[in-house]
């Protein structure tokens, strides 16, 4: 079987959101396969698991799962041994762990079924902020937000916001257009808290020229252009330097999540060194 014709079945009786991040996030160790991702959420019965274990047997697929009952849980982990289909269990063996750690018995109840708590109202929260705060429409909002990002064109910014968002963090995100100063909100916000991104220029060269491809632009458009793209990316690093409070990241190579977890750790270190100067003034 050719690596282009194998799927990986991502089965789930909730959302199937924490099964899909993990697969991607492993997945992206081994670059430029063309192995195909399929979703199966809110598989809450046998009657709904057989056919897609079936049909994942006929395909050859590997079977990721992530199922709260017991139950269904067997009867997945035997249909596999059935069907000879290659399956990962990723969530029941950790509740096993935790059910003999922490002396209790787990309610098997899937996540979606859960009473809804502060905690989901509050990512809610975050990601209508967000979605508000996208690409410069809200200044205002600069003061607001936990994070703002700041750089050129196709630096990762709404997609950063967006995961950062569903973290339950406040994220607004400004577009540098080269010879347009930055809105006077953005000055007024927590200067811990702005973030700039910067990649190389001819990764954004490319970036970008795959973008205005799919666009049906041609490719020799000023946006696509290296000169023009270094001097943004020139007058980005201007800004940056006139601003030395901000973290700059680069994001060439890197997937969205790793830049995630980076920022994330960047403000937590300068919330600390910002905790420890403060109780050394006390």
């Amino acid at each position: 079987m050719s690596v282009e014709s194998r799927f990986v079945d991502v089965l789930s009786d909730s959302t199937g959101e924490t099964a899909e991040r993990v697969v991607r996030a492993a997945m992206l160790q081994f670059p430029k396969t063309g192995a195909r991702l399929r979703m199966h959420t809110r598989v809450h019965t046998k009657e709904i698991a057989r056919p897609i274990l079936q049909a994942a047997g006929r395909d050859g697929a590997l079977v990721v799962f992530t199922v709260v009952n017991p139950e269904l849980r067997e009867f997945i982990h035997q249909q596999s041994h059935d069907l000879k289909i290659e399956a990962l269990d990723l969530i029941g063996s950790l509740i096993g762990k935790l059910s003999t750690y922490l002396e209790r018995q787990p309610i098997n109840m899937p996540s979606s079924m859960m009473p809804l708590s502060d905690e989901y109202f509050r990512r809610i929260e975050a990601v209508e902020f967000t979605v508000k705060s996208d690409d410069g429409k809200e200044p205002r909002n600069f003061k607001k937000a936990d994070i703002v990002l700041v750089g050129v064109s196709r630096t990762s910014k709404t997609p950063l916001s967006t995961l950062l968002a569903q973290r339950g963090f406040k994220v607004a995100n400004l577009p540098l257009v080269l010879g347009i100063a930055i809105p006077p909100e953005l000055e007024e916000a927590p200067k811990e808290r702005v973030v700039g991104l910067t990649i190389d220029v001819d990764t954004l060269v490319e970036i970008r020229r795959a973008r205005l491809k799919q666009l049906g632009m041609p490719g020799d458009a000023s946006y696509g252009l290296r000169e023009q793209v270094q001097e943004e990316l020139n007058y980005a690093m201007r800004l940056f330097r006139a601003h030395p409070e901000w973290p700059v990241i680069d994001v060439t190579g890197r997937a969205i999540e790793e830049t995630a977890v980076i920022i994330l750790e960047s403000l937590k270190e300068r919330d600390e060194a910002a905790r420890t100067a403060r109780a050394a003034l006390v």
